[in-house]
């Protein structure tokens, strides 16, 4: 598997003006390195203020690194941008195309800056309003779309050249459910059958973990930890217990106030933090107990887990 950007060191340091006499300095990407190959998606999850955008927009050479490298295809990004570009797409949600246009006109011209005929081009931006289901939107004036519209049309604009890897930044914002079904989709399909590559900066721990083969964890600028969506979801130790008490409940309350154990009841439904290791002792420590339940589910850490403890770390 050959890799198509290979990140090397990448720092950014944002300096402000002198106030008082002083000036200040904000780290907003600190010595990250990480690679992208051919067919994989690779996510990028941290909290606001992480780093995400600020990365991006580097990979994208709109924003000019303190220090280290981007490489793409064996060319370095800064020597050769526009060469580079050529096979680089970018979508992000909170984009806008220029408004007094249809959104065919907007995508001749992305077309025409990539370098396609208009008889290409114009077989491209109906083969992907189509799978993008906004086929109807084609000949509309762009000033008129919605919000989630929007969103796919600029997916549209990432993928039309065919691009050999896709920066998504926030690609399924404003999205209904449904859509981001048929999103997600598209892009494992992608994946799969031309191996593109695709590096995408999302909230939606679901998508992360829906599409991507990797994630990247970034926290104050920094990564923190690489690996696949289920092994880091698997570092976290905490399952929740779910069931329903049909007998003994002021006698479960007791044992789980013993035990300092978290946990919730609504009526007698009962959620309960605790190690997976520890159900079988607990079962049994119910049952000395005459503890009787029903509708037992246990329900293993996700990545979403994995994310809001990062969060909450210091």
């Amino acid at each position: 598997m050959s890799s198509l950007l290979q990140v090397n060191g990448l720092t950014k340091i944002f300096h402000t003006k002198k106030l008082f006499r002083q000036a200040h300095s904000f780290v907003a990407v600190n010595n990250i390195s990480f690679t992208v190959n051919e067919g994989e998606i690779v996510g990028i999850l941290g909290p606001n203020g992480a780093g995400k955008s600020t990365t991006i927009q580097m990979l994208l050479g709109t924003l000019t690194p303190t220090s280290g490298t981007i490489t793409y295809f064996g060319k370095n990004l800064e020597r050769h941008h526009t060469q580079v570009m050529e096979q680089v797409g970018y979508a992000t949600g909170y984009a806008r195309f220029p408004s007094r246009l249809t959104v065919r006109e907007n995508l001749r011209i992305v077309g025409a800056l990539y370098g396609l005929s208009q008889e290409k081009s114009d077989e491209r931006i109906e083969q992907l309003i189509e799978a993008f289901h906004v086929g109807w939107l084609a000949d509309k004036m762009v000033r008129g779309l919605s919000a989630g519209q929007m969103t796919r049309i600029m997916l549209a604009k990432a993928f039309l050249a065919s691009p050999k890897i896709v920066l998504l930044d926030e690609p399924t914002a404003s999205l209904d459910p449904d859509v981001v079904e048929i999103i997600r989709h598209f892009l494992i399909e992608q994946k799969e059958k031309y191996k593109t590559a695709m590096l995408l900066a999302s909230h939606d721990m679901d998508e992360v973990a829906h599409v991507c083969d990797r994630v990247l964890i970034l926290k104050n600028g920094s990564i923190i930890a690489t690996d696949t969506p289920e092994q880091l979801a698997a570092t976290v130790s905490t399952s929740v217990l779910k069931f329903t008490v049909t007998s003994g409940k002021r006698e479960l309350i007791e044992l789980l106030d013993a035990q300092h154990m978290k946990f919730k009841i609504n009526e007698n439904a009962v959620a309960i933090e605790l190690d997976e290791k520890e159900l079988s002792l607990f079962l049994q420590q119910c049952a000395q107990h005459s503890i009787l339940y029903s509708h037992i589910v246990l329900e293993k850490p996700t990545l979403e887990d994995y994310f809001l403890n990062i969060a909450r770390s210091k």
